[in-house]
């Protein structure tokens, strides 16, 4: 049985190709040269923040991310930016009776505009609030402690097979990947997503599983 459910935040419940178009237009790149780069390391198991020092080599990518947000082009989320499905779900699950929480890999920036949207959840947090990072066990046990019920008893939705699912169940929670974003599709058909409790290609779906028990 589950009591919680709690999501990953880019490719979970917001796109990311806005974000990226952004970025591409501080670094003075066009977006699909971006976004192929991403796509590329990705591929090869590297952090995303690769692709941005392919594009401009030797850059500091914590620095640049300040410069960005110190001229106002930095992290913000609006309803566009929300995958179509992401608020009525969360609102499903949460009238079933269901504690719905937040919590990825975000800067704290993004934790507050998540909370200023109003989402029908219990509880929103980021790794940058909390000082630690998935695929870290600790982050986990944050999610536990937010949700507040049995680790097996929570279930943690996300896109990628290592960072979401593998360590959830390894510290663990129930998992389910959602087929979302670069991750969710390059490793769809890899060991770990084979593994997750649920592989879903939608939040209707996961409403749907969880409303069937």
């Amino acid at each position: 049985m589950i009591d919680v459910v709690a999501f990953d935040v880019g490719s979970t419940l917001v796109r990311e190709d806005r974000y990226w178009a952004a970025w591409a237009d501080w670094l003075g790149v066009p977006p699909h040269t971006l976004s192929a780069l991403v796509g590329a390391v990705v591929a090869q198991g590297r952090d995303d923040g690769e692709a941005i020092r392919l594009v401009k080599p030797g850059v500091d990518v914590a620095a640049e991310r300040r410069a960005w947000d110190a001229a106002g082009r930095g992290e913000w989320l609006e309803e566009r930016d929300l995958y179509p499905d992401a608020r009525p779900s969360l609102g499903e699950l949460r009238a079933l009776g269901l504690r719905i929480v937040v919590a990825g890999n975000q800067p704290v920036r993004t934790g507050q505009l998540l909370r200023s949207m109003e989402l029908p959840v219990d509880a929103v947090a980021t790794s940058a609030e909390w000082g630690v990072a998935k695929p870290d066990p600790r982050f986990f046990e944050r999610v536990v402690e937010l949700g507040g019920a049995a680790s097996d008893r929570t279930l943690y939705v996300g896109d990628h097979p290592v960072f979401d699912i593998r360590a959830a169940q390894a510290a663990g929670l129930r998992a389910a990947h959602i087929r979302r974003g670069p991750w969710g599709h390059l490793w769809a058909a890899g060991d770990d997503v084979a593994r997750a409790d649920w592989q879903i290609a939608g939040l209707g779906e996961l409403v749907q599983l969880v409303r069937g028990g």
